[in-house]
């Protein structure tokens, strides 16, 4: 998988995922106005099959590195998606957040329904907590679904602590939404927890490219 920024030619994937994901949420994210924010962040993960030898992102981890049954895993049941017309690097998931001062919110993670279950979300988390990290943010917080429990627990593993609920938060149901949020990023134990699951979501499902700062940002 390659995690990379957003661009503009990617929104109809995006907004085709987004619906898939949230039909009902309302009203809908307006990505085009999202990309000029400069307080947003927003990454997509793609299939890419090649990348040049030197100048492309630096991988996770390398194939090398993987164990024998994960680099089967690689040649024998690689994930494979068809590309939208006119488009050469289709969409698995996109996720989005917000910076202000020293707190990260997310605003969503999504990934494509034929995919899911395949490490797309997971992967899309660690790259925003990267990012986060990057930009000396303190937490990072979400809300979530109390009925989503899956979510829930993929949030838990990665270091999110149930702070909060906000009552009726979701328009379509007036659910209520948990708010989930992190202990400070910065700290050593936090960062060896990250290094540890990211050195097992690659094992798993292979090497990941990383390619998402903003031009001009700081890293």
């Amino acid at each position: 998988m390659y995690v990379r920024r957003m661009r503009r030619e990617d929104v109809a994937q995006v907004v085709q995922i987004d619906r898939e994901a949230f039909p009902t949420e309302w009203p809908p994210t307006n990505f085009d106005r999202e990309l000029e924010n400069n307080l947003a962040y927003y990454i997509v993960v793609t299939e890419k099959k090649s990348l040049p030898p030197s100048s492309g992102p630096k991988p996770v981890s390398s194939v090398e590195s993987q164990g024998f049954l994960a680099r089967l895993k690689l040649i024998f049941n690689p994930v494979r998606v068809e590309p939208a017309p006119g488009n050469e690097e289709p969409i698995l998931g996109y996720a989005g957040m917000w910076i202000m001062a020293d707190e990260a919110h997310v605003m969503s993670i999504a990934s494509c329904q034929r995919y899911r279950r395949r490490g797309v979300g997971e992967v899309l988390l660690i790259a925003i907590i990267d990012l986060a990290v990057r930009h000396k943010a303190r937490i990072v917080t979400l809300e979530v679904r109390v009925s989503n429990t899956t979510a829930q627990n993929l949030y838990t593993k990665y270091g999110f602590q149930k702070t909060g609920l906000r009552k009726g938060y979701y328009l379509d149901n007036k659910e209520d939404a948990i708010i989930m949020t992190t202990e400070y990023i910065g700290t050593a134990v936090f960062q060896e927890r990250l290094r540890k699951m990211k050195e097992s979501h690659s094992r798993q499902w292979g090497p990941v490219y990383y390619d998402i700062e903003k031009p001009g940002s700081a890293k």
